[in-house]
């Protein structure tokens, strides 16, 4: 059994800790009975003892639960009484076992043995009780930082699913303004295939999961549906480069990282050539790190403070916002000129490699 399945089942971790620690007292007791050089007829008292102790602190659990939340001054003076009476208990039949089994009736005449005596099996049973609530408000803190942790990990994945999901609409509409205009001027072939080449990108993305990350290889299997809906708009006009290394295609990459760029370069760079341009998507892994590159030959941007300034849209902040929401503050998203014209941008994530 895994030891947080143990501590999480209070009860079974109760009997582990009640059973093992009042086995500690007798071992305790029986190294001293050893020191002390007891009759072995001791051992069978060690063990009487230890067995009541058992039996007389588990009714404390139960009356402790029950004013567990009570005032403190009310719980201090409950605990205090608790302890008092069944440490003098206990010890009441301590003494009986030590005087009618081991010593036989004997009874030792000091008055200040009997009060020692007494005192010691308080005290035990105080720490006994200190040590309830001490692993119990322990079990406490612990069940509330799952449960932080656990809101703030549902948090976490709502706010990457939103982002996820708002890379969709965005889309969407770019693709079907495209379609609407293809119908317009009767081009009825290519918005059928645009239709379909939409239909195979969508049905990819409903099927990834938005939380986990998915090998760059299927990542870029993606990104060609999403190109081949474009080229039907473009035709020759759109050039699209890949250089990607065969360890680089392991990568693990949050899903459509790269699409919303590829978008932005398009929109941006590529529809405002009357002759066209190139997208070159480079990937390679160095120093245990996944370079991702994605540049176009456009017009180019005004980039101020690391940002863009003329251009409006969701595509480059989204990428951002989902980068720093996976890895923090583990990542870079540099904007650059590209040479000899255009915009690149350089994505720097930790590699982690895809399971086979």
């Amino acid at each position: 059994m895994k030891w947080q399945a143990l501590v999480d089942n209070r009860q079974r971790f109760f009997w582990v800790l009640q059973i093992a620690g009042w086995i500690g007292y007798a071992l305790v007791n029986y190294i001293g009975s050893k020191v002390f050089e007891m009759r072995d007829i001791y051992v069978f008292v060690i063990v009487l003892n230890a067995y009541a102790g058992c039996l007389m602190t588990v009714p404390l659990r139960y009356l402790y639960r029950k004013v567990w939340n009570a005032k403190p001054l009310l719980l201090i003076f409950v605990v205090f009484s608790a302890s008092y009476l069944t440490g003098t208990l206990w010890s009441v039949v301590q003494k009986f076992n030590m005087w009618e089994i081991y010593r036989h009736g004997y009874r030792p005449e000091e008055w200040y043995y009997y009060l020692q005596q007494g005192l010691d099996s308080v005290y035990i049973i105080l720490c006994w009780s200190g040590l309830y609530f001490g692993i119990k408000y322990y079990q406490l803190l612990q069940s509330e930082r799952q449960k932080a942790l656990k809101a703030n990990t549902m948090a976490h994945e709502a706010q990457l699913k939103m982002l996820r999901y708002q890379l969709n609409p965005h889309f969407l509409f770019n693709t079907l303004n495209a379609i609407s205009t293809l119908i317009l001027v009767e081009e009825n072939k290519d918005a059928n295939q645009m239709v379909s080449r939409l239909s195979d990108f969508l049905r990819y993305t409903l099927n990834t999961d938005p939380i986990k990350k998915v090998p760059l290889e299927q990542e870029l299997h993606a990104l060609k549906l999403y190109l081949n809906i474009e080229k039907v708009r473009f035709d020759e006009r759109l050039e699209v480069v890949f250089d990607i290394t065969e360890e680089a295609q392991q990568a693990l990459v949050p899903s459509l990282i790269l699409q919303p760029l590829i978008e932005n370069s398009i929109k941006y760079a590529i529809a405002h050539m009357a002759s066209g341009g190139k997208i070159e998507i480079r990937a390679q892994v160095f120093a245990n790190e996944l370079l991702l590159e994605v540049g176009d030959n456009g017009p180019g941007a005004t980039i101020e403070n690391g940002q863009l300034s003329d251009v409006q849209g969701v595509g480059i902040a989204n990428t951002q916002d989902r980068l720093k929401t996976l890895y923090e503050n583990n990542y870079s998203f540099v904007l650059a000129h590209n040479t000899p014209s255009g915009l690149k941008v350089n994505i720097r994530v930790p590699f982690e490699k895809a399971e086979k």
